[in-house]
């Protein structure tokens, strides 16, 4: 059977690709699936989907490439077929209208599933004559659409051979909409969306991190879910909040961020693919909705062993959260609800695990097999002979009788008297040659803090391999510049090859260390790829200090372009900063001594200082407050540093000076953040920015920013329309 899925634009991010994806990969192990994308802007999807589905796009928007369609006069025609939004074109064009009626007239498909409104009315279009099975599939809820296109939507629904929804409770208000009268012979039901169980390990728990993820809009009440955290941030002091996904609502949340002051507590992350690996960092998950059409998130949460706490909204999470059993529902919109079911998830380890195991267990209803099976029933059931029934099980042999089991132990003595001389060995085949390593590796941290690698052998062949790092900005040839691991096969030859950096025998200096995969038989080498790298334990590991003394601290991650990089630091000494907290005209640190430099001394010497882009003679130092042989506090004025500059646009690096045999009789200690997960903490540890006014240059803003090395700094700009 061939099936193919029609969609907006299967180069995005969005629960309906998502769900699209998962369920096309469940069912392309016993079909031929087809995922038709109407649009393409780039040149392969965000999101993973299996490399047995085809990928079919009609409208090419990829300026790059030969045969663009971004200039086509129609593709800057809204739809004449559909209505508002649909049809406006930052959805469906002209160009859209033809495309899709073009694909409809030829494919040789038996089922076309139509995912959105505009889509189910091109194919409710289609010629009659066409012999495909008609699917329309409700991503959303029945509310959710504007009165014009609802009244589209439901005037082609009764075209469709079926037509499913993502919830029970959707489909019976669709049914209330659509009675039978109108339905005619159309098969209404409930589909759940697929959701593949993880290949990362599960949370543990031990993380004091919530999380939650979606798309950054209002309805989704990422706002509601902020304010309860700061309500709970003081009584809470080691538990973060982050925040998943992008938005229009993304600005809005970094201000009230800011109003709340947390901004070292509540951070946007961003978009994260896959976003297994961030539920496995979390200690609780919330969904704060007002509404949803499934709550995919939420699968995708409880399969990680994360207890999810979730508004009971309209209209997907009563049916995937048992209250009490596997997670935890409360009123929507409640907010002092929130706060007392974080705080009690919070107060009990117990009950977090307990929680978090049942519902792995409960959400394996989910699981691509059982998905598959019941869309197969589905499509038996309107066209038998497109999923024919599965043959009966033989039934098993007779017991044998005790006579013949005598003639069978006979046998097997005498056969071995009449069997024929070996045939002469024939001579050996030549060698196939090696196929290009394209080698795609999965990654893990150990529970050391070392980094586990594991790749499969189908981008990996030849006997002599090992995974290699090279330092970055190095040829990778002198020493401490390249490390080299074999990579080993499992003893039953099935599997993966592996290979392990262990913490404490590999000495890396600080940097990025870009790995490749390097092949003794022909001396080919090739960047690894990297599908998923686990991080979750750097969480709950801390900083690691070397048999040198040495500092340092080691966090894996895919890069933008895909490929598998460990980011390496090591120092002498360091000052890890625990709390930065912003001011309206000041920034107060507290930090942590590690490595080799003594205690801090108690006799007023310590002092942090803002070193000037311009001259040192113009550095600004401040005193440090003295908690322990370790741990300090210091408050640096933004004023201090208004009264040395002179450019537009500043930027001082800030050290903690102490008395020693350095330069000038001291030591300066980098401030920065090397413990956990992060290798770019500029994009989620924001700070406010504080405007403030200047002698000579008007107003300017003030802000703490870590640069590239996680080290922080502080930006002094002038202000402009686009300033932060």
């Amino acid at each position: 059977m061939k099936i193919a899925f029609l969609i907006h634009n299967a180069y995005g991010i969005g629960g309906t690709i998502r769900a699209t994806f998962n369920l096309a990969g469940a069912l392309v192990a016993r079909h031929e699936v087809e995922v038709v994308s109407v649009y393409r802007g780039v040149n392969t999807p965000h999101l993973p989907v299996s490399p047995k589905v085809r990928i079919t796009p009609l409208i090419d928007l990829r300026k790059d490439v030969p045969g663009c369609d971004a200039d086509d006069e129609l593709q800057h025609q809204p739809s004449a077929r559909l209505p508002e939004p649909e049809g406006s074109l930052r959805v469906f064009t002209r160009l859209a209208d033809l495309r899709v009626a073009q694909y409809l007239a030829a494919t040789d498909a038996d089922v076309v599933i139509a995912t959105r409104p505009g889509l189910l009315v091109y194919l409710a279009e289609a010629d009659a004559d066409r012999p495909f099975l008609r699917i329309g599939q409700e991503h959303m809820t029945y509310s959710s659409h504007v009165p014009a296109v609802r009244a589209a939507h439901d005037a082609v629904i009764p075209k469709m051979d079926a037509f499913l929804t993502v919830t029970e409770q959707d489909a019976a208000t669709h049914r209330e909409h659509l009675p039978e009268s109108k339905l005619g012979t159309t098969v209404l039901r409930c589909l759940p969306n697929v959701v593949p169980p993880p290949k990362t390990e599960p949370s543990d728990g031990d993380s004091k991190v919530i999380v939650a993820a979606g798309r950054l809009d209002a309805a989704k009440r990422f706002d509601l879910l902020v304010r309860a955290f700061s309500q709970l941030a003081d009584e809470y002091p080691d538990w973060s909040l982050r925040i998943y996904g992008r938005g229009p609502d993304r600005a809005r949340l970094r201000e009230l961020i800011d109003e709340l002051g947390l901004s070292d507590r509540a951070y946007l992350m961003g978009p994260r693919s896959p976003i297994e690996t961030e539920w496995a960092k979390a200690a609780i998950a919330v969904s704060a909705s007002d509404a949803e059409s499934f709550g995919l998130t939420i699968v995708e949460a409880m399969h990680c062993g994360v207890p999810v706490i979730s508004t009971d909204c309209p209209i997907g999470p009563r049916e995937i959260i048992e209250d009490g059993a596997d997670g935890v529902l409360i009123p929507v919109g409640d907010e002092a609800a929130l706060i007392a079911a974080v705080r009690k998830l919070i107060d009990s380890p117990t009950l977090r695990r307990t929680l978090g195991a049942a519902a792995r267990a409960s959400v394996q209803r989910y699981a691509p097999q059982h998905i598959a099976v019941r869309f197969e029933e589905l499509v038996r059931e309107l066209r038998p002979a497109l999923v024919p029934e599965p043959p009966a099980a033989p039934a098993p042999p007779a017991p044998a009788s005790a006579h013949l089991g005598l003639r069978r132990a006979a046998a097997r003595l005498v056969r071995p008297l009449r069997r024929k001389p070996e045939p002469p060995a024939a001579p050996e085949a030549p060698k196939t040659p090696l196929r290009p390593l394209r080698p795609k590796a999965s990654a893990r941290v150990t529970p050391d803090g070392g980094l586990s690698v594991r790749i499969p052998r189908g981008g990996a062949t030849g006997e002599r391999l090992a995974l290699v790092g090279r330092l970055r900005g190095t040829d990778g040839k002198a020493e401490g510049e390249r490390v080299s691991v074999p990579l080993a096969a499992p003893a039953s030859g099935k599997g993966p090859l592996t290979a392990t950096l262990d913490r404490a025998t590999t000495r890396l200096d600080e940097g990025r260390w870009d790995f490749h995969v390097e092949r003794a038989d022909d001396g080919k080498r090739a960047r690894v790829a990297a599908s998923l790298v686990e991080q979750a334990r750097l969480l709950t590991l801390p900083l690691v200090t070397d048999a040198d003394g040495d500092v340092t601290a080691w966090v894996p991650y895919t890069t933008a372009a895909g490929s598998l990089t460990l980011r390496t630091w090591r120092r002498s000494h360091h000052a890890e900063l625990n709390r930065i907290t912003t001011g309206p005209d000041s920034v107060t640190l507290a930090g942590t001594l590690h490595g080799r430099t003594g205690p801090l001394p108690e006799d007023g010497t310590a002092a942090l200082v803002a070193l000037s882009p311009e001259d040192d003679a113009y550095d600004v130092a401040v005193a440090v407050t003295v908690l322990d042989e370790r741990r300090f506090l210091c408050t640096l004025p933004y004023e201090r540093l208004l009264t040395r500059r002179g450019t537009s646009h500043d930027t001082w690096e800030l050290r903690l000076r102490l008395p020693g045999a350095g330069p000038g009789g001291a030591v300066r200690l980098a401030l920065g953040r090397l413990a956990g997960d992060n290798v770019d903490r500029k994009r989620t540890d924001v700070a406010p920015a504080r405007e403030m006014r200047h002698p000579l240059r008007g107003t300017v803003a003030v802000k703490p920013v870590f640069d590239p090395s996680n080290d922080l700094t502080m930006e002094v700009k002038d202000v402009t329309h686009d300033t932060y």
